[in-house]
């Protein structure tokens, strides 16, 4: 009877007798509590006393613990018809049968322990996700876990007895030996397989000499990560530079554009200068608008949208490009298919998507070397509207299609090209809820689809018409020279009396000394800006702050729109008509 190592219970391990387990159990009870003994007649009394009860009177028993390592495992004992048949000789050859099997046990047990351990150990080895093997100082691989039989694509049970050479890629001999010679260091090396990273390091294990563990570990997810993050800290870093000198870019714009206004309202200049004029303007606004993207792309801006038809969008692009196609030899088709909806959206943001595809079209025309053609189609589609834009050009590698919406990738030369253009568009059109796509066409050429949902509205809503007012008293301040140029004589000549000032503490004092009807006033300037301005009226003349009009070209930035929302007062963003 033995000890199962599972339940703890006693078990009959082997019986060569014909009794009944009612005599085994107390008997053997009884040696395993009290010791060996022998019984050379085992009367109905001598059992009686050992607590067993049996229907027959037996010659003579004996038995004796098995005692491994100190503990009771169980015990043997023997049964005779034969009165005196045992004596205490033959407990003492049943005692070195115990003890031998005591041996045999305990070394049963021992090995089982190693079995379960070698086992454990291989599965804990295998569930590591990096790749290893041990080689030792000859360069034979003696051992590996699963993830490097499935990164060496050799079954595991292949691998022991290769040299390292022949189970790793050939291109990683040379970093794999630089590896082994620097084991022990926090030298590694970075491998590449397809499109797979890795790197590898060399840990000794001391015994044998020379013996070391080869650790390969996947770094394609990380590195991937890691660019996304510098990718980030790119458009972070645009994002405040074109911040900074917003402000600085649109001030000129602002004068280009209202020189422009006013030439074109003063009636002096030739009908044949009216469409230069207002190309002039258009350009202007259209910089304006490449400021304003590229911050929207580096951080979400959103502008102002409502529902408008796509006609004018799509002429107005092309009449802007129009003279960039005729350099190239660019033929430009426009389609537009009758009753489409209009769409809820920035024209000014739209408008650059445009511009963008159709310039990217007709440099890649020009770069054949031959004249080609750009289709511009849009219908409809669902409840909006798609245009397509199509040209005949060479096309798109397949390798360089998969990243044309990457930001910062670019095939263009040095200087060419930002690789930001593409990315923008689909900014642009993913914040509209609608998308854009790109397919090669089945001869030559490349197709853009630009998908997007219908407004609110079946047509766009007619602008107020202007309110006829007298003439004001108006305070203009500036610190750009041209700004208060064109800003004075153009309401001069819609006859308001304006006076103009460059320095933001002489406005002060002139917007508390006079009676202005409205003050115009540049937010960012040297000294005294128009907030400090406005504070400074909202404290001690509040009727007065309520006649500021804010004029600004940083509208993007966060501090300067939370201050406009804070003070509620109209304002006029840069460049402005």
């Amino acid at each position: 009877m033995l000890v199962d190592p599972e339940t703890n219970a006693r078990t009959v391990a082997y019986e060569y007798n014909y009794w009944k387990p009612q005599l085994e159990d107390p008997l053997i009870c009884a040696v395993i509590s009290e010791g060996s003994r022998v019984l050379p007649r085992a009367t109905h009394g001598a059992l009686a006393e050992l607590g067993a009860s049996v229907d027959r009177t037996i010659g003579s028993w004996m038995g004796t613990p098995i005692i491994a390592e100190g503990q009771i495992v169980g015990a043997i004992s023997a049964v005779a018809d034969e009165p005196d048949r045992f004596t205490e000789s033959h407990l003492v050859f049943l005692q070195a049968a115990a003890a031998q099997l005591a041996m045999a046990l305990e070394n049963a047990r021992l090995l089982a322990l190693v079995s379960s351990g070698k086992t454990e150990w291989e599965q804990t080895v295998d569930a590591i996700s990096q790749a290893f093997c041990v080689v030792d100082a000859d360069g034979t691989i003696r051992r590996a876990n699963t993830a490097f039989s499935e990164l060496v694509a050799i079954p595991v049970t292949d691998i022991a007895g290769r040299p390292w050479r022949s189970a790793l890629p050939s291109h990683w001999d040379e970093p794999v030996a630089r590896t082994l010679a620097f084991a022990g260091t926090a030298h590694q090396q970075e491998l590449k397989t397809g499109s797979r990273m890795f790197t590898v390091s060399a840990l000794p294990l001391g015994e044998p000499a020379g013996t070391v563990v080869l650790v390969f570990e996947d770094q394609t997810e990380r590195r991937q990560l890691q660019e996304q993050l510098i990718q980030s800290e790119k458009l972070s870093a645009i994002g405040q530079l074109i911040a900074g000198v917003a402000h600085d870019l649109n001030n000129p714009l602002a004068s280009v554009v209202g020189f422009a206004d006013y030439l074109v309202e003063e009636g002096r200049a030739p009908p044949d200068l009216r469409k230069p004029l207002e190309a002039i303007r258009q350009e202007a606004e259209r910089a304006a608008n490449i400021v304003r993207n590229l911050l929207s792309f580096a951080r979400k801006q959103e502008g102002e949208r409502r529902p408008q038809p796509i006609n004018a969008i799509l002429e107005a692009t092309l009449f802007l490009l129009k003279n960039q196609l005729m350099a190239s030899k660019v033929e430009a088709d426009l389609r537009i298919d009758p009753e489409l909806p209009a769409v809820h959206i920035d024209a000014n943001q739209v408008q650059q998507v445009f511009v963008n595809l159709i310039n990217n079209a007709a440099q890649a025309i020009a770069s054949s070397g031959r004249e080609g053609k750009l289709v511009v189609h849009a219908r409809k589609w669902l409840d909006g509207l798609v245009v397509t834009v199509e040209d005949d050009g060479p096309g798109i590698p397949n390798d360089v299609a998969a990243r044309i919406f990457e930001p910062f990738f670019t095939t263009k030369a040095e200087g060419e090209g930002t690789g930001l253009g593409l990315s923008i568009c689909q900014g642009i059109i993913k914040e509209h809820g609608g998308r854009i796509t790109y397919a090669p066409n089945r001869r030559r050429g490349t197709t853009f689809r630009v998908e997007l949902p219908g407004g609110a509205g079946a047509m766009a809503p007619e602008e107020d018409a202007p309110v006829e007012v007298g003439s004001l008293r108006i305070l203009i301040v500036d610190d750009e020279p041209h700004i208060l140029h064109y800003m004075s004589v153009t309401l001069e000549a819609w006859g308001h009396d304006v006076e103009t000032v460059a320095d933001g503490s002489r406005a002060l004092e002139r917007a508390v000394a006079d009676q202005f009807d409205v003050i115009v006033t540049d937010l960012r300037m040297p000294g005294l800006g128009g907030r400090e301005i406005y504070e400074a009226l909202i404290q001690d003349h509040p009727q007065v702050a309520e006649r500021i009009v804010f004029a600004t070209g940083d509208t993007v930035r966060g501090d300067t729109l939370q201050f406009l929302e804070s003070a509620g007062q109209p304002f006029l963003q840069k460049p402005f008509s």
